[in-house]
């Protein structure tokens, strides 16, 4: 496909992507606390002063300032500078993949969305409904421009006469093959949830993780939902392993240095670790929205590999 990429149009992609990651740096801090994401002004956090026009260019003032405020001098976080840069190269990169096609434009949306709940789940362990919900929605407007190919499109016309799979439309299973992701996505997470509070007596997520698996079911269809769900639980699986073992690791080193014998330290520190383990609010959702994205790009490279290895 980069051969038929228009260099002067790329770069306009580009930067059309980082004033969208400056929007998005508004709704990732102000959805959270409820607050309107037009009015009022663009304002400094720690000292309310307003940031003019010029001070608000993508990239350019956050180095320009050198990542401070121009009244008090307080920092500011590094995150908006990445933000605006993850969302150029979102722009640029579905450009480059897809061309100039409703295509592009199905990925944009859904990085898009993805990039603003999976940082705003990581500062607020929040996932807006003013996100969410659009998503879900638009996502599943789109299976009707832009065939989802997935699961049931390939299975259920086999479960009608070839006749009648003559006279139904492309969009008719490309939105059931969406529907059912949904469903699938928001049903096996509800579940999981309800059997975790059973079982342990502590929420294990919010219904905020449903509504986004339902988003990301909507655009991806069933079978890279599925796809998607196991490899954010094996990476989530994986970050509270290895926080598990930094907590151990640090607990029995301070336990050490105070003199105690090196056998209750360890038993110190499992006990720390698995207080850890069981109240840490883990952001789940930086892990579904990270391997979504990465499904939606690569996923079907994946599965096609692995059954291919079978």
């Amino acid at each position: 496909m980069l051969e038929n990429v228009e260099p002067l149009f790329a770069a306009a992609i580009f930067a059309l992507g980082l004033c969208f990651g400056s929007f998005l740096n508004v709704c990732i801090y102000r959805l959270p606390l409820g607050k309107s994401v037009v009015t009022p002004r663009s304002a400094c956090p720690h000292c309310g002063d307003l940031i003019p026009l010029y001070h608000n260019l993508p990239v350019l003032s956050w180095l320009i300032l050198r990542g401070k405020c121009r009244a008090c001098k307080q920092p500011i976080s590094p995150r908006y500078l990445v933000i605006e840069l993850l969302t150029g190269l979102l722009f640029l990169g579905c450009y480059t993949h897809f061309g100039l096609t409703l295509a592009m434009l199905k990925c944009i949306v859904l990085g898009y969305l993805l990039l603003g709940l999976v940082f705003t789940d990581a500062e607020t362990k929040l996932l807006p409904d003013a996100m969410t919900l659009p998503g879900l929605a638009l996502g599943i407007l789109f299976s009707l421009v832009v065939p989802v190919n997935d699961l049931a499109s390939r299975i259920m016309p086999g479960l009608v006469s070839t006749a009648l799979r003559g006279e139904i439309s492309w969009r008719l299973w490309s939105l059931s093959d969406s529907l059912l992701g949904a469903a699938v996505g928001a049903s096996f997470l509800y579940g999981a949830a309800a059997i975790y509070l059973r079982a342990r007596g502590v929420e294990g997520m919010g219904f905020g993780d449903v509504k986004l698996m339902a988003l990301i079911g909507a655009f991806l269809g069933t079978k890279l939902t599925v796809l998607t769900i196991f490899a954010a639980s094996l990476a989530g699986s994986l970050f509270g392993l290895s926080t598990v073992l930094a907590v151990w690791m640090k607990r029995t080193r301070r336990s050490q240095a105070r003199g105690s014998a090196s056998s209750d330290a360890r038993r110190r520190a499992w006990h720390s670790a698995r207080l850890a383990l069981r109240y840490y609010e883990m952001p789940f959702g930086v892990f579904l929205g990270s391997m979504a994205l990465l499904s939606f790009l690569f996923g079907n490279c994946v599965l096609h590999w692995y059954w291919s290895a079978l």
